[in-house]
């Protein structure tokens, strides 16, 4: 099955996936919808993370990858409104300017081989930041 997967520095050495960290485990959101993925990385660019691109990958490829790297998965259905924490670590997995770190390197797929994550708190979000969300989705119908 196809799903749709959030990376952060695309085609690049350093090209990370984007991950939640729940506790000590990091966990790979992986969407039925693309139009959902790309709801969500606006929202996490919202929250002024880099820009992330939406990549259709096989559900398998990201199994095996996060069995590899001991990381869990979650299937986001098509239509579910998820929304990323507020708080994000203070220091990713992966570089933004483009320092390459192999120690994640992937034996089933080099594009995934280094891993942003945020951490996840039950938080509300204020109503501005809701309607500035709603603004920015509105923008792309």
């Amino acid at each position: 099955m196809r799903v749709f997967v959030l990376l952060f520095n695309a085609g690049t050495d350093n090209e990370g996936i984007h991950t939640l960290q729940i506790g000590d485990r990091n966990k790979v959101l992986m969407f039925e919808s693309e139009d959902d993925a790309t709801r969500y990385g606006l929202m996490l660019e919202a929250q002024d993370f880099p820009e992330a691109t939406v990549e259709s990958m096989d559900d398998r490829e990201i199994k095996a990858f996060c069995e590899s790297a001991d990381y869990d998965w979650e299937l986001v259905p098509e239509g579910a409104l998820t929304l990323p924490p507020e708080a994000s670590v203070e220091e990713t997995d992966w570089q933004i300017d483009d320092e390459f770190d192999d120690e994640f390197e992937d034996e089933f797929d080099d594009d995934l081989d280094l891993v942003e994550s945020e951490e996840t708190e039950a938080s509300e979000m204020s109503d501005a930041e809701l309607d500035s969300i709603r603004r920015r989705l509105e923008g792309l119908l």
